[in-house]
């Protein structure tokens, strides 16, 4: 009896996202990094072999491609160059095709909420989501406290923005310091305190960061595990709009959304049929004449740190840290451009040119979990908890972080890892407002969950 090998979604693959899945030879080098493989029921590099061999209702059924991170570990360190999280991603979006129904139901949800949500007002509400999500997947209420609490210290917009579809763009003309900074969703809320301290220190050195008309969000990870065009249009469209103001540069402080528009602009400068769909949905063409910067990049490269270090007026001395880039930061360095994309030094460096102790340690881009911190909560607690007893273990008595997300995480919710004590978690502007010498509305400590001002008073840092 012949023997009949189904290729059928391993083609498609190869046709949607260019991946050609008969190059895995099962390294399983994908695997051994990847922080959630021991909650999957396939590995990824089994998932890879099934779709080899034709076994496409088992990839399709699997409770793996919806809990997968989209950490970019796996991609990251991949000897063949396999797009593997790209994979995953187009996994989940081929099994909404055939009717599949998703076997991580909540993660489907959340995806299915959060787009609705910026379709609707152009920028995620964050309060609605959770209000949401909570109702549909009947959640014990465990983050109302936290969600008080960050409530209380301003941190939750109560009333959503609305921003129009097409918004009318007044170009300008940009003075020598001024810089496109695009704030992405969280800058007005849960990362008021990256907000408050970015603006302040960028005024300290002279930048002016000026916000674009009309900006939308940029889709986050829903957008690129539910539709490929939506997750390259999004960002696009705000470097479209960028680009009208008369900006030629961005930055991006989120690292979420710094990692979307970097991967938008590699997706149109690598698929010509993309980039054809995205004009033709945007109505414009793409002249890609936007440069984008992470928070890190404007300051370390294009500030430089000798420049800050003779605005030091409060040297950090005494203070040790520990770096946490997040994944997201660095990963896949083929659309990063990041040279240094498992042990980054950017941030370490800043650190030590405001005066503190950088310290070596092993999950400086080790994933907390984030895009399942609102659906698998127990499993964001599980990776930054490590994260959190790894710093601690090397003797940090700080986490310095540049991301929303990994900050949401690890200075939100750690009160809920159960740890027997609590460590600040501080976002790299606010340590350089406060070796600048800038006040306290400048640094923002008390929007911080785990307040930093007696720690920092007693380090003699932080004056009563």
């Amino acid at each position: 009896m012949p023997l009949t090998l189904q290729t059928g979604l391993a083609q498609y693959l190869q046709e949607e996202c260019g991946e050609n899945v008969y190059l895995c030879y099962q390294c399983v080098k994908c695997t051994s990094g990847c922080p959630l493989a021991e909650h999957f029921d396939l590995t990824p590099n089994q998932i890879l072999r099934a779709i080899q061999l034709g076994q496409d209702d088992l990839a399709l059924h699997s409770r793996t491609i919806w809990l997968c991170a989209s950490c970019q570990t796996c991609t990251t360190r991949c000897p063949q160059g396999l797009d593997i999280a790209g994979i995953m991603d187009e996994l989940r979006i081929e099994a909404r095709r055939r009717g599949i129904r998703p076997q991580v139901p909540e993660v489907a949800l959340f995806s299915q909420a959060f787009l609705r949500n910026i379709a609707i007002l152009g920028r995620l509400y964050e309060l609605g989501l959770m209000a949401e999500l909570n109702l549909r997947t009947r959640r014990p209420l465990k983050d109302l406290p936290m969600g008080l609490e960050m409530i209380r210290k301003g941190k939750i917009k109560l009333i959503p923005s609305f921003v129009p579809h097409y918004p009318k763009v007044k170009p300008v003309e940009p003075r020598p310091n001024q810089i496109a900074c695009y704030p992405g969703c969280t800058f007005d809320s849960t990362a008021s305190e990256l907000r408050d301290s970015t603006y302040a220190v960028c005024e300290a050195l002279g930048l002016e960061l000026v916000e674009p008309q009309g900006w939308v969000c940029c889709g986050s990870s829903p957008a690129h595990s539910t539709d490929r065009l939506l997750a390259t249009v999004l960002p696009i469209k705000n470097l479209a709009l960028i680009e009208q103001s008369g900006f030629a540069e961005v930055v991006a402080p989120c690292v979420g959304c710094f990692a979307r528009f970097k991967t938008a602009l590699y997706a149109v400068q690598h698929d010509p049929g993309l980039k054809a769909q995205v004009e033709e949905e945007l109505g414009c063409e793409i002249r890609d004449q936007v440069r984008v910067l992470s928070l890190l990049d404007l300051l370390v490269d294009k500030v430089g740190l000798s420049a800050i270090a003779e605005r030091v007026r409060n040297p950090l001395h005494g203070l040790r840290v520990v770096n946490y880039y997040g994944c997201a930061f660095t990963r896949p360095p083929k659309i990063t451009g990041a040279d240094q994309p498992e042990y980054p030094m950017g941030m370490d460096r800043l650190m030590e040119a405001l005066g503190a102790e950088s310290l070596d340690w092993s999950y400086k881009t080790d994933c907390c979990g984030a895009s399942l911190s609102l659906t698998r909560t127990e499993l964001a607690l599980e990776l930054s908890r490590k994260i959190m007893e790894d710093a601690r273990g090397v003797g940090a008595e700080a986490i310095v972080v540049a991301c929303p997300l990994c900050h949401a995480n690890l200075d939100g919710r750690q009160r809920q890892m159960g740890l027997s004590y609590e460590m600040p978690i501080l976002y790299v502007t606010q340590l350089m407002a406060l070796a600048f010498g800038l006040d306290a509305k400048a640094t923002a400590f008390h929007k911080n969950m785990v307040d930093p001002q007696t720690f920092l008073r007693d380090k003699g840092l932080l004056g009563a």
